[in-house]
């Protein structure tokens, strides 16, 4: 009875309404390109890796720069055996331990303050906001490496290569999501570290002004959630 509990499909209403109750980076830093993952995008993630590809339920998973815990707490919350997050920014972890408190979640998930370099072991999943090299050109290309040395599955978000106002529309439209292309350079960096994309979802994400140099009360742009699978090499 148990475990088919743990089983049964969380309505993404409940999943979203779960994921409103953390609380967000409260100083983002803007070289660390900490921008807090939306509620929509990161159920739609959380969603897809759960139960289009049974990636969550029952399995050890990975958050790589896990921020305050938003993607950790939500896989933690449909299932996960066991959650492991990791952050370098030490208040976004201190904020981290107490949304882990408010949400009662503390028995599956473990937090680590330090630089991703330093996971070892092997996790069914990871799951990852990475910086998107806006700030530092590639900074996301140690957290990709990184996901498929020690995860078997990666669910990666990544800012889309080129600003598609169509493709932006058709996002507000549909409001939902739409499969496009990989980039291919992304690609190439996959397959060089012996993975494979199987698709890339894009979806509409909104964030408010954060920093001095952002000109806009609010900003869409089109993010893309990489789902990667690791290539057995013997």
């Amino acid at each position: 009875m148990g475990e088919f509990a743990q089983k049964r499909i969380i309505r993404k209403l409940d999943l979203e309404l779960f994921l409103s109750k953390i609380s967000p980076q409260p100083t983002p830093q803007a070289h660390l390109e900490q921008y807090t993952i939306s509620q929509s995008v990161a159920s739609t993630m959380l969603y897809v890796a759960a139960y289009a590809d049974n990636d969550i339920v029952g399995k050890k998973v990975l958050d790589l720069g896990c921020g305050t815990g938003r993607l950790a707490l939500g896989a933690s919350y449909l299932g996960a055996k066991t959650v492991v997050g990791i952050d370098i920014d030490e208040l976004a972890v201190k904020t981290a331990v107490e949304n882990v408190s408010k949400t009662g979640q503390a028995e599956k998930v473990q937090l680590i303050l330090g630089d991703i370099s330093c996971i070892v072991g092997e996790f069914d999943t990871v799951l990852q906001n990475p910086p998107f090299g806006v700030q530092t050109r590639t900074a996301d290309r140690a957290f990709l490496a990184k996901a498929l040395e020690v995860g078997n599955s990666v669910y990666s978000l990544h800012n889309h290569p080129v600003t598609d106002e169509k493709l932006i529309k058709q996002l507000k439209a549909t409001n939902g999501f739409l499969e496009v292309p990989p980039s291919p350079f992304l690609e190439r960096f996959v397959l060089q570290h012996n993975g494979v994309v199987k698709c890339v979802y894009a979806m509409l994400m909104t964030i408010p002004k954060m920093f001095d140099f952002h000109t806009k009360l609010k900003h869409d742009f089109v993010v893309d959630i990489y789902v990667i699978k690791k290539v057995n090499v013997k």
